[in-house]
């Protein structure tokens, strides 16, 4: 229904882009854009010494205003499945105050995410970093002062088993051992801008049902950020993050674990957890016949578990260079995992035995249009 949805937006705005009327204040101003990206890939843990070339990722965005009134989506077509990234209507009612609603980015954390990589922070794979879940937002600014606040009524698809996403959202398992999904949430975010810098603090609590015995439990977490710009185009983010979710048998979590699901699997996670990010990036201009920029980072994130049995630490260490020229955009990234979730690890904050480094060389060429 929702890829219906999508389809139909689509096709609307590409009429109205036909029309032509005198009228142009009630005319909307529809743009339409996307992204094709390819894809390499070398493991240490994996069974192919040369890697993998694949076609990645094809996107399509629209962007329509009308006066007051905007609208802003983004489907995408992966290798092995298709998924929504986002899809809100808002009004702004004045400079300072916009509402959203739709599948719209939760406020939490670094605006709009804590890291400078193709392959986020540590954080986006507890879902905690560039997630999209279905409800109303408010932004309210006020001189230095950014609030935003939102109350989702669940994740993008209200499904325990659609594992077939872009947002890293609870989840059933393989087996339905767990087979819990998010039911509410509340979410709150304050940030003042500092000359260059951002400080921020965020807060989230929400509610979880289980859709087996739907038995019902709660989840919070809280964050405190700082990006910084300083001169010479060096960047730092540094944040950190305490969540937990309620452990209960009836919710399948008394073991200390919860399953998040995206990108076609679910796996794992400590149901409480402390999150540390520091990152650093320094851009360089170049604007010659091959690349405009060339921006340099190491994003660094550790993931504190609670001191349980099964459980252990995880990090994730992410270096490498994103170059731009034109409409491309590549990164070349060298990722160092610990225990970590797609990167040889079976989840994040878990131990099933293993708990090694490994390593893999990702390249993504990407086409924006």
């Amino acid at each position: 229904m929702l890829k219906i949805l999508i389809y139909s937006v689509i096709c609307v705005t590409l009429l109205l882009t036909t029309q032509k009327t005198k009228a142009t204040s009630n005319v909307p101003i529809v743009e339409i854009g996307g992204a094709v990206r390819l894809n390499y890939a070398w493991k240490d843990y994996g069974q192919d010494s040369n890697g993998t070339f694949d076609f990645e990722l094809f996107r399509i965005d629209v962007d329509a205003t009308q006066g007051k009134w905007f609208l802003d989506a983004q489907y995408r077509w992966y290798q092995g499945f298709e998924a929504i990234h986002h899809a809100e209507v808002g009004y702004k009612l004045n400079h300072n105050n916009t509402i959203s609603a739709g599948v719209t980015q939760v406020p939490f954390g670094i605006d709009p995410y804590g890291a400078h990589s193709f392959w986020f922070s540590g954080a986006y794979y507890l879902g905690l970093e560039d997630d999209y879940d279905t409800g109303i937002k408010w932004r309210h600014i006020s001189g230095d002062w950014t609030f935003d606040s939102a109350y989702f009524l669940n994740a993008e698809y209200d499904s325990t088993d659609r594992w077939a996403r872009y947002s890293f959202d609870v989840s059933s398992t393989y087996d339905n051992a767990r087979n819990n999904q998010e039911d509410g949430q509340f979410n709150a975010r304050a940030q003042y801008q500092w000359g260059k810098h951002t400080l921020g603090a965020s807060l989230q609590a929400g509610q979880l049902k289980n859709a087996t015995s739907l038995a019902t439990g709660n989840h919070a977490a809280f964050a405190v950020h700082f990006d910084g710009h300083f001169d010479g185009d060096w960047n730092v983010q540094t944040q950190y993050i305490k969540y937990q979710y309620d452990e209960k048998s009836s919710l399948g979590t008394n073991d200390n674990r919860i399953a998040l699901a995206a990108f076609e699997f679910p796996f794992d996670i400590a149901t409480q957890a402390q999150v540390m990010t520091v990152n650093i990036a320094k851009k360089f201009t170049l604007n010659n016949d091959f690349v405009d920029t060339i921006t340099c980072y190491n994003d660094h994130t550790y993931i504190k578990a609670q001191d349980s049995s099964g459980l252990a630490d995880s990090i994730q260490n992410v270096t490498g260079c994103a170059f731009s020229k034109g409409g491309m955009y590549s990164y070349v990234d060298w990722i160092a995992g610990k225990n970590m979730w797609f990167v040889g690890g079976s989840g994040v904050g878990i131990d099933n035995g293993s708990t090694n480094w490994h390593s893999r060389l990702n390249i993504n060429i990407g086409w924006y249009f």
